[in-house]
């Protein structure tokens, strides 16, 4: 790696405090920008607007994603504006290079009747059941995120009031559980999760099979085994009962701006996402339904 991009790389972690995927997905998209580059004996720090452009034009033609355009094109002007913060530049030649519109796709969700069949697959006849119950419904309850999933500490519920408290990004916020999850994580809790961990010390509310603590992989595995059990053909991820919580409660009349705060959204476009896909889906009622459709 260039000592251009290794100075880059300090910029995100240290005073950017990018997430570690942020920082690899921009080295990545870096090396490949300046590799480009290099082919045609261009140095990152002489280029003008113009030969981004020419890049950008040529991610195109090779097929890459609107997605993927849009990203290189974001890393390509961080990593300008690192070398500016640090004196080595005085201008972005990326700053007026425009980012190619993204159509969002709309998320796929389940049906409630999907849900609950999606739900009933444990088996409560044993620890594992238990636990996996428990978990389900607490992801279908809260809406939150896998990675906030299984950073839970047992501290981190309150069941006599029937919430749970999560912290993630910068952010917190209190959601209310419904009963049934309230059940099914007591008894995890009192009846299961003391025959699993085998420290004291474990805070984890969610532990594997080991005692320790679940990890993104196990709860994946987890996921798909029990969408194979109930026979069903969509593509289920734990952000697929993140998506159905929320278009569900904006289905039955909760108001978006409670559903930003309960999945911790910091900007509301992120929430609206969820209006269209209501939107969509009473448009299907409607053409499927009406007899002068």
């Amino acid at each position: 790696m260039s000592e251009l991009l290794h100075l880059f790389e300090e910029y995100l972690t240290t005073e950017k405090k990018a997430s570690a995927n942020t920082v690899s997905s921009y080295l990545r998209d870096m090396h490949q920008f300046e590799a480009a580059m290099a082919e045609q004996d261009l140095e990152l720090t002489e280029l003008a607007v113009q030969d981004v452009e020419l890049y950008v034009d040529g991610l195109t033609r090779k097929g890459k994603s609107a997605a993927t355009v849009t990203r290189s094109i974001a890393s390509i002007k961080s990593f300008y504006n690192c070398m500016i913060a640090l004196g080595i530049m005085d201008r972005n030649p990326a700053k007026d290079v425009v980012a190619a519109k993204v159509e969002r796709k709309l998320p796929q969700i389940l049906t409630g009747k999907e849900v609950e069949l999606f739900l009933e697959q444990p088996d409560c006849s044993d620890l594992k059941g238990f636990r996996d119950r428990a978990m389900l419904e607490l992801l279908y309850a809260t809406g939150i995120r896998v990675s906030e999933l299984i950073a839970l500490d047992v501290d981190d519920l309150n069941l006599p009031a029937g919430v749970l408290h999560c912290a993630s990004k910068g952010r917190e916020r209190i959601i209310p559980l419904y009963h049934t999850a309230i059940r099914a994580l007591s008894d995890y809790i009192t009846q299961v999760r003391p025959q699993l961990v085998e420290s004291p010390e474990e805070t984890a509310l969610f532990v594997n099979m080991s005692g320790e603590r679940m990890s993104r992989q196990g709860f994946w595995k987890l996921i798909k085994h029990y969408q194979e059990k109930a026979g069903i053909q969509k593509d289920i991820t734990p952000h697929t009962l993140r998506h159905s919580f929320a278009a569900h409660l904006l289905e039955n009349g909760a108001d978006l701006r409670s559903i930003q705060e309960m999945l911790g959204h910091a900007d509301i476009s992120s929430t609206q996402i969820y209006s269209r896909l209501v939107s969509q889906k009473l448009k299907d009622v409607y053409h499927k339904a009406h007899p002068r459709a």
